[in-house]
């Protein structure tokens, strides 16, 4: 077949429609305004649907919208200012995540403001010109920016100090009124924060743990369907390690949910957290830690198999029978994993337990496992150490495992 090659260089087949470069872009564009609308659509809908993020999302600019409105309805028209900026400006940017958030950067930013203020005035009595102050002021205060007491709000100095020398008001007056006006919009800002439906984050923890413990059983249902199947190799070994990793980056996002949790409780009073109806009865943080070492049992179980499935390592992989009575194993804590994510996700249950699925009979089943296996760990005993050490460290990390995910497991063996 004779190929022909079209404006763009590219090989085209004949029949083939010729598009142009310009047709291409708008093509591409077209798509990312299609992919952008049906994101926002569906950012609507979930917003408008219950809870979530993206609803707390929309209250938060609301809440924004209504600081700013009320800083200028007070500076403007209760205090008849004429140039009534500062206030609302302030006020707008002050509703933050957390109402800790919105006071600490209160004070940073009126810190900011004032020093932006000061130095620009003082730079305008010094030069007796405006270009001269900018000069002088700016570099200073933008090196003032990165210091760390000012956090993300040493911006504002340098922002303050241009606003300052191009109103042209750079008199004492002027600069205590500019302060006041800072100190006003920061105090109603963050009033409406914390009055307005405070934000309280324990929802995202709830949310990262059921994803923790979900993910966490889908990892160990992969494995146990390879190991069943008989069908697995070091691509699929290294298919299993990519899930453990994505379980180490949910730990991360787990860490820091409880970090903004911490954070918005700070400050918020009981009866105006209850007004943002978000149960309070949030999973402690030994969930935390117990999920983790879930996590890190399954990153020790694949890395284990992907040293199995290694032609070139020593250890060997468990005879076939071994194996898929060591994925019925992993198949049961799976099961255990899931169906504590669904209780993570009920707020009105307790941390503990794992309700919807027979632990008791669950226990029990595996227990018998455990000992088929045992079993079989003394036959490959015979055949050599390269077998037995596999299957021997599989079954301590499937042991772990049992007792992390299962509670009541881990007291029958302590008393054991």
């Amino acid at each position: 077949m004779s190929i022909r090659v079209g404006t763009s260089g590219t090989p085209k087949t004949p029949g083939e429609p010729e598009t142009s470069g310009t047709e291409g872009a708008g093509a591409r564009w077209a798509e990312a305004v299609r992919r952008e609308a049906g994101a926002a659509g569906r950012a609507v809908r979930a917003a408008w649907a219950g809870p979530g993020r993206e609803r707390d999302l929309v209250v938060q600019s609301l809440k924004a919208a209504l600081a700013a409105a009320l800083a200028w309805f007070v500076a403007s028209d209760w205090l008849n200012d004429p140039m009534a900026l500062m206030a609302p400006w302030v006020a707008l940017v002050l509703v933050q995540a957390t109402v800790y958030g919105s006071l600490r950067q209160a004070a940073q930013q009126w810190t900011a403001i004032c020093v932006g203020t000061l130095l620009a005035s003082a730079a305008q009595a010094l030069t007796g010109n405006t270009l001269g102050a900018l000069a002088l002021s700016v570099p200073l205060l933008m090196l003032l920016a990165h210091w760390p007491r000012f956090g993300d709000q040493g911006i504002y100095a340098a922002t303050t100090a241009v606003f300052t020398l191009a109103s042209g008001a750079v008199s004492v007056s002027a600069v205590g009124h500019r302060v006041g006006q800072a100190a006003l919009g920061a105090v109603i800002g963050v009033a409406v924060n914390a009055l307005v439906l405070p934000p309280v984050h324990l929802r995202d923890v709830r949310e990262n743990l059921a994803a923790l413990t979900r993910e966490a059983g889908e990892a160990l249902h992969a494995v146990a369907a390879g190991l069943r199947d008989g069908e697995w190799d070091t691509a699929t070994a290294a298919d299993w390690s990519r899930r453990a990793d994505r379980l180490e980056r949910r730990c991360e996002g787990l860490r820091s949910a409880r970090s903004w949790s911490r954070e918005s409780l700070r400050l918020t009073a009981g009866p105006l957290r209850a007004l943002h109806r978000v149960p309070l009865d949030v999973p402690p943080e030994s969930e935390d830690a117990r999920w983790g070492r879930v996590s890190d049992h399954v990153t020790a179980l694949t890395r284990t198999l992907a040293v199995a499935a290694d032609d070139d390592r020593a250890p060997a992989p468990p005879r076939a029978e071994a194996l898929r009575i060591y994925a019925r194993l992993l198949a049961l804590i799976g099961d255990a994993c899931a169906a504590q994510s669904e209780r993570f996700l009920d707020a009105g249950a307790a941390a503990g337990g794992v309700e919807g699925f027979e632990a008791g009979r669950a226990e029990e089943e595996m227990e018998e496992l455990r000992g088929r296996l045992q079993h079989s760990l003394r036959d490959h005993a015979g055949e050599g150490a390269a077998h037995t050490a596999v299957l021997g460290t599989l079954l301590l990390q499937a042991e772990n495992l049992w007792v992390e995910a299962l509670p009541g497991a881990r007291r029958e063996n302590r008393a054991e």
